[in-house]
């Protein structure tokens, strides 16, 4: 299936071949609107960072009357009752500190959690193409990697980043009252290191950014690789596996290095700056203290603020690098947020119905019956009449997959399709599905364009069986009944006799209550196919479609459902693709496809007796490739 060539939401790729960041601003101001739903809270966390802030800056300006009232003078009473003063106040930051350490966890996984939901509801409503376009894998990431870095950033980084912020205005301003002069040296460094974290914060937001990406492409690839396993053993294909891993763990190495290597290089520089700072204070204080400008208290309170100010910002520094390895991974989530999502125009929706001869009386009591309600009320009765108009459909726009395809299949009946891999057979059940609209040409359900139908009421008067099994970790039962939730475990054990499954699930140690994981792994792949065909008969559908549902069925197994299978496709329209042509000759029509064109069709002797395609693909003198 064709790749989509148009970038992502957010920004193309840049010169590395790496997605280009988002506006970061837009990022947080989504990420506090997600925060925003806990204000209490927040102001809870915020009175807490304010006062845990203000008795650190405390407890530094008391060492000014410890120094020239209590030590200095000998004062050993008062210098005790300044030091019990003191540790009341670092006990009551202390207890700040853990307060709203506790409260934003709580925020953090509450937060998380809304946007996980968000993001896998956001997933359900994404056409099928966003699917075939982007690895599983990659979009794993953002569920687990992604998530996790906002997490860290919320619950942590965020808290401490508003402390550290709070801390360092709080001990500017008094160093600043202290003593305006010595604060100009203070600026002067505190301009270099802002430019410092200008610099290599920068630097290191676009490589956090490649860091994640290239986590989601090797994420994608090791997923790949654990679900095919059997053919890289089969094809010995491990040394390739291993080269192709090589080079995406060595592309996420790199990119990591990076990220890490200015993250890493910003502590060390601003720690630094702050001791030279902090040297160069030392000294012209001091010579302000011989001469008398400054008294020995206030002197050492405000080398004890000069220190204290580089403290917020390496702390700054540090949280910066979280906080912007979670905006790298709130960007890859919000990019899959801002997917457009399927459209459906569709007004007309399926109803159950009673039928009075020809009257049609809509229902919701069970009846059998459904028809297609119009958006002006008119009832169509649900048939089963699929028919193809002059039909042409790219999925990339560039290359044309249909050509000017034209099909009836009326109520009740077979039509097989055949053709070599390519030829754009599953291209058009797809079609019905609405999975993809067609660019030129109708498609009609019993004379209703699919367009003008609901989506999820056009599915769901679909039976679908795919040639890959899919099995959800359940009962046998309940994977039955995902073709309908509502069914009774009478119509889940009919289905199962129906499609001739009954019979293995009985000999299973539990039966139909028989747990399922790893997409039933512990069954055949034969036994996971019964099972397909059994949910698709349990769901009741007019029209069925089945795509190489027998590929993975054996001769004798297939033997033994053929009845099964033909009782199911009884009075529905049914659509076959199979590679097997034993399956599709009682078809009423087979389509032979190539590259796109209906090349013949016909049932089964009139195409043996045109001895064309079909009648080579028959007889064996010429093979499905």
């Amino acid at each position: 299936m064709a790749k989509s060539n148009t970038p992502p939401r957010g920004g193309g790729p840049n010169k590395h071949g790496f997605q280009r960041p988002r506006n970061t601003k837009q990022t947080f101001l989504r990420l506090l609107g997600y925060l925003g739903k806990y204000k209490l809270l927040l102001i809870l966390v915020a009175l807490c960072l304010l006062l845990s802030s203000i008795a650190s800056v405390a407890t530094g300006y008391l060492l000014k009357p410890i120094l020239n009232d209590y030590i200095i003078p000998g004062d050993f009473p008062g210098l005790l009752k300044m030091l019990f003063l003191q540790g009341g106040v670092f006990i009551i930051s202390a207890l700040c500190s853990y307060v709203y350490s506790r409260l934003m966890v709580y925020v953090a996984q509450r937060t998380v959690a809304t946007i996980r939901e968000d993001l896998f509801n956001k997933m359900q409503e994404l056409p099928v193409s966003y699917f075939d376009t982007h690895l599983s894998g990659d979009m794993m990431s953002r569920f687990t990697n992604d998530m996790d870095t906002v997490s860290e950033m919320i619950g942590n980084s965020f808290a401490s980043l508003l402390s550290n912020v709070l801390t360092f205005v709080a001990t500017f301003v008094m160093m600043l009252v202290m003593n305006p002069l010595l604060t100009l040296i203070t600026v002067a460094f505190l301009f270099l290191m802002l430019l410092v974290v200008k610099t290599i914060g920068g630097k290191s937001r676009v490589n956090f950014q490649r860091q994640q990406q290239t986590l989601g492409a090797l994420n994608g690839y090791i997923e790949e690789m654990i679900e095919g396993q059997k053919v890289i053993k089969v094809f010995s294909h491990e040394e390739k596996a291993m080269e192709a891993f090589s080079k995406l763990n060595e592309d996420y190495r790199v990119a990591g290095t990076m990220a890490q290597s200015y993250a890493g290089a910003m502590m060390p520089a601003m720690a630094n700056l702050s001791r030279i700072d902090y040297a160069i204070t030392c000294c012209v204080g001091g010579l302000l203290a011989i001469r008398g400008v400054f008294d020995v208290g206030s002197l050492g309170a405000y080398l004890l603020y000069v220190k204290q100010v580089s403290q917020p910002i390496n702390g700054i520094s540090q949280q910066v690098n979280v906080i912007l390895a979670a905006a790298a991974g709130a960007e890859r989530i919000f990019d899959m947020m801002d997917a457009p999502p399927e459209t459906d125009a569709g007004k007309t929706v399926l109803v159950r119905v009673e039928k009075d001869g020809d009257t049609l009386t809509e229902t919701q009591r069970r009846t059998g019956h459904w028809a297609w309600k119009k958006p002006d009320g008119a009832l169509v009765e649900l048939r089963g009449d699929v028919r193809f108009h002059d039909v042409t459909f790219s999925y990339d726009g560039e290359k044309t997959v249909l050509h000017n395809i034209s099909l009836f299949a009326k109520p009740g009946q077979k039509i097989a399709f055949v053709g070599s891999t390519g030829a754009g057979k599953t291209t058009i059940t797809n079609l019905i599905n609405r999975f993809y609209d067609v660019q030129e040409g109708t498609i009609t359900y019993d004379g209703i364009d699919v367009k003008d139908i609901a989506k999820d009421s056009l599915r769901r008067s679909l039976g679908m069986v795919l040639q890959e099994t899919q099995l959800f970790t359940g009962t046998i039962a309940d994977n039955i009944r995902y073709g309908k939730p509502d069914a009774t475990d009478e119509e889940v054990r009919a289905a199962a006799r129906l499609a001739n499954a009954d019979t293995f699930i009985r000999h299973l140690p539990k039966g139909y209550d028989t747990m399922l994981t790893g997409g039933g792994s512990d069954l055949s792949q034969g036994e996971r196919q019964l099972l397909s065909i059994a949910r698709a008969a349990v769901s009741d559908p007019p029209v069925l479609i089945l795509d190489e549902a027998t590929s993975s069925i054996d001769t004798r197994t297939e033997k033994l459902i053929e009845k099964g299978m033909d009782s199911l496709m009884e009075d529905r329209t049914v659509f076959v693709i199979a590679h097997r042509l034993s399956t599709v000759r009682n078809a009423q029509a087979i389509l032979v496809l190539e590259k796109g064109e209906i090349i013949e069709r016909g049932d089964h002797e009139a195409l043996l007796e045109e001895k064309g395609r079909y009648y080579q693909l028959y007889t064996g003198s010429a093979e499905l490739s």
